[in-house]
């Protein structure tokens, strides 16, 4: 049975149209792209909305988290809620507290449209009691998420590739730029990378059912932190001397390269909770694309230019 012919059967096709946070990011937009695929009409809530492609088939509406009734009037009448919306690290006056109360914003604005189902984005681990805002933020979505009253499920990617990927294109970039790249510690801690299109195919196959579910989505390959740049490394190329430094030191020396990048490389919380082991897990794989095969078929191109992150979401 097809996808589009499954949508049908749980009578998705009932619905006008399905909504994506951040239809014109990166989760988000591949998301969008899956729905497109299937034959779904899409609406998106940005931030951002003066960003839309003139010729896109894609409604666009304004993340308006200030005025709920507006919030509510852009979704009602959407089948399902695709919510990528997060902040990765505080910039102004938006912090990871200020996600969260966006974020219950956003689900109380579905509750009250009549949207039968949420599918929320969330990662690996998250904890009320995390040492870490971002997992600790995560977590209180995810409750606030189980106590709006609507059909939801939860994805939890732990790190993601391919398309207009973040991490692993610009640890490519750095290793053709840079004659030292620094591990912090050991480097032995693992990661279960996901490609974002098999996300996004989790997102739509669970959005597709009415069951309560969470969901690890993890790829099939879970190197450690070493093996994976060695991989990028030996793909691109580089001649890069790979060292280990002791862990405090790799956060000034991310501050300083973001500084000659613009842009925030890696924040002291991510580099440690990498370190806790949280971007790994022993869940079972839920995409199918192997890391070490995209990267043999991608090494010609990743790593070319910088993909500067405070750019994407705050410039």
């Amino acid at each position: 049975m097809s996808r589009v012919e499954g949508y049908a059967m749980t009578g998705m096709s009932d619905r006008a149209f399905d909504v994506v946070t951040g239809a014109f990011s990166y989760s988000g937009a591949a998301i969008a792209r899956e729905l497109l695929a299937a034959g779904k009409r899409v609406r998106t809530l940005t931030g951002h909305p003066g960003r839309a492609p003139a010729e896109s088939p894609i409604e666009v509406r304004g993340l308006t988290f200030d005025d709920p009734a507006q919030l509510t009037e852009s979704l009602r009448g959407a089948d399902t809620l695709y919510n990528t919306y997060w902040v990765r690290f505080a910039r102004g006056a938006v912090d990871h507290e200020v996600a969260v109360a966006n974020s219950r914003a956003l689900f109380d604005a579905a509750h009250r449209a009549g949207v039968r189902r949420i599918v929320h984005v969330s990662i690996t681990h998250p904890s009320v009691d995390s040492p870490y805002s971002y997992f600790r933020g995560k977590a209180l979505v995810e409750q606030a998420l189980a106590e709006v009253g609507v059909s939801y499920a939860i994805v939890r990617p732990a790190v993601l590739f391919g398309d207009e990927g973040v991490l692993l294109n610009n640890i490519a970039w750095l290793l053709r730029h840079v004659p030292v790249f620094a591990i912090g510690g050991t480097g032995r801690y693992r990661l279960r990378p996901i490609h974002v299109r098999d996300l996004a195919r989790l997102c739509l196959d669970v959005g597709a059912s009415s069951q309560m579910t969470t969901t690890d989505a993890v790829g099939p390959d879970r190197p450690t932190f070493a093996e994976l740049v060695d991989a990028i490394k030996n793909a691109v190329g580089s001649r890069s001397v790979v060292v280990r430094v002791p862990a405090p030191a790799i956060y000034p020396l991310a501050t300083v390269l973001g500084f000659l990048v613009r842009d925030t490389i890696l924040t002291r919380d991510e580099y440690q909770a990498m370190a806790d082991g949280l971007a790994d897990t022993d869940g079972p794989t839920t995409g199918p694309t192997s890391l070490n095969d995209w990267l043999t078929d991608h090494a010609e191109t990743l790593g070319r230019r910088y993909a500067n992150d405070v750019n994407r979401h705050f410039r």
